[in-house]
């Protein structure tokens, strides 16, 4: 999010889900989208049956490998290389759109230049990938002017995670596809109000509106209507949380035992602190670890708006009332903030909205009346704004976007004789994030309710491993015992956890080392070693 909005002026999803099924061409890099976002994936296979190519690159073979045309089969955390040498080829061969780059961008020049070094065979070397498959991708995508680009956390979750979101950037910058129907960059979020908690201003750095906390302008304006006078420079990320320096934290929603890398890092960093509440609907691996813990209501339990992947605003209706003494969000939070001096005055959720919208215009145009007519989404700067289907339709407001240097950058850990292999994490259909929700569902555990790790026919064999077998897998950070699945679908070499287990939790082994910009640590590459486990 931090490089896509620096590039163009925003980090969210530029075009519609509906749009997909009007692409020519669409790739997927980093999103295993039929198991994590298995609806947009459905418009994918519709567009694809209407005769749209798909350009799929993945560590694994995914499920939307089926329908792929090319399948890129890189190794983790080479895609930096691999964007790069694309994008060579797409200049060399006389595919970019060169009108668009001279109206739209700058610092071409400079890029163009920085690509020399990515010759397919060079690339080919880094990623593993055929320099043929890399040529071919860069004709399909640059061949077309209704290109989509879609990637998740299988572009981010790396240390150099903003370098690649820029190696995005630049593909799409290159040959035009942005601010037109059925184009675009569009990171689809993990979660299903990811996007609208961004928007709220739930990030470090900035104000709902995503406006800067260390604009003196943006600062006043907030002041004005919050009353005391607020800081003036960003806050800590989630992963900067746990460095020793917090002596109380306040988790909402969150399992971070579970979904943060390295788990004893994290469980180290939350021991030691003085005092932890979490408000939570139940008991996680965290919520154990709390001196209080604050029962809070579902969804279906509470009035509110979830904004989704594509920026839609949409009204989420009280269905049930919250079991025990489970309270909203809100009433838990308006009742602390009254506690500690700062009463708060809101009559429910849409009084808060309100407030946003008069303090940002990208939603300043949407309000509970419009919303129970159907969704709406942003930007929406007036009360007759139908809603924006697609971002940039008449130019970017950052001014011309420039292209970006980025040269190639290795995953902070590569396997070596003691870590051989190479560890890459994610999600599977069944199973939700940290679990917490799902893995109280009797059918979701008696059909996915086992850990597994994934590994080749060919490492299975080396190791005396079978279908089922227990293995042990240690990297630098500890060692999970898991059930070993042999698939022919994943490269030698590398192993594969999803992260929802919390009896072989995968964030026991991966490596909390950071992004310098986006703070994220590098889920999907660490060096593992693995061993059959005897009886």
């Amino acid at each position: 999010m931090a490089s896509l909005a620096a590039i163009l002026g925003s980090g969210s999803m530029t075009n519609s889900i509906p749009e997909i099924e009007g692409m020519e061409v669409i790739f997927i890099i980093g999103s295993n989208t039929k198991e994590s976002h298995p609806v947009i994936a459905n418009r994918m296979i519709k567009a694809y049956r209407n005769g749209a190519r798909i350009i799929l690159a993945d560590p694994r073979g995914i499920p939307m490998a089926r329908f792929a045309e090319v399948h890129l089969q890189l190794r983790p955390g080479t895609d930096l290389a691999l964007l790069n040498g694309i994008a060579r080829v797409i200049v060399k061969e006389g595919l970019k759109n060169t009108e668009f780059i001279r109206d739209n961008t700058q610092k071409f020049e400079e890029w163009e230049k920085s690509l020399e070094p990515f010759t397919p065979e060079y690339v080919e070397s880094v990623t593993g990938v055929p320099a043929g498959l890399i040529v071919k991708a860069a004709r399909l995508y640059g061949g077309s002017r209704k290109a989509g680009l879609f990637y998740t956390m299988g572009i981010t979750q790396h240390t150099h995670g903003t370098d690649n979101v820029s190696a995005v950037a630049n593909l799409a910058l290159v040959t035009g596809n942005i601010g037109r129907e059925s184009t675009g960059i569009n990171p689809l979020r993990g979660q299903n109000n990811v996007q609208g908690a961004c928007d709220s201003g739930a990030l470090p750095n900035v104000y709902p509106g995503y406006q800067k906390v260390n604009a003196p302008e943006n600062r006043e304006k907030f002041e004005k209507a919050w009353g005391p006078a607020l800081p003036d420079k960003p806050g800590l990320t989630a992963t900067e949380m746990f460095n020793g320096s917090i002596k109380a934290l306040y988790i909402m929603g969150e399992n971070p035992v579970l979904t943060d890398a390295n788990q004893g890092h994290v469980v180290h960093a939350l021991e030691g602190m003085e005092f932890i509440v979490v408000q939570d609907i139940f008991m996680t691996e965290t919520a154990k670890l709390a001196d209080v813990v604050l029962p809070a209501a579902c969804f279906a339990e509470k009035e509110g708006t979830f904004t989704n992947t594509e920026r839609r605003v949409q009204l989420v209706r009280k269905a049930v009332n919250p079991p025990g003494e489970a309270r909203e969000d809100l009433s838990i939070l308006m009742g602390i903030a009254g506690r500690i001096g700062l009463p708060a005055s809101y009559c429910g959720a849409e009084d808060v909205f309100a407030e946003m919208g008069s303090l940002w215009q990208g939603v300043q145009g949407i309000t509970y009346g419009r919303l129970r007519r159907g969704g709406i989404q942003w930007p929406c700067p007036s009360k007759d704004h139908p809603g924006t289907r697609y971002l940039y339709k008449t130019g970017f407001p950052v001014g011309r976007p420039p292209f970006t240097v980025v040269p190639f950058t290795p995953p902070a850990e590569l396997p070596d004789a003691q870590y051989p292999y190479l560890l890459t994490t994610g999600r599977n259909l069944f199973q939700y994030h940290s679990g917490s929700m799902t893995r109280r569902v009797r059918q979701i555990e008696e059909h996915a309710g086992r850990a597994y790790a994934e590994i080749s026919p060919a490492d299975a064999a080396a190791l005396g491993v079978k279908e089922g077998d227990v293995i042990s897998i240690t990297s630098r950070r500890g060692t999970i015992d898991i059930s070993a699945r042999v698939t022919g679908g994943i490269r030698k070499g590398i192993v594969f956890i999803p992260m929802h287990y919390a009896e072989a939790a995968a964030n026991v082994i991966t490596n909390n080392a950071l992004d310098p910009v986006a703070k994220i640590p590098e889920f999907k590459a660490c060096a593992a070693r693995i061993e059959k486990k005897t009886a």
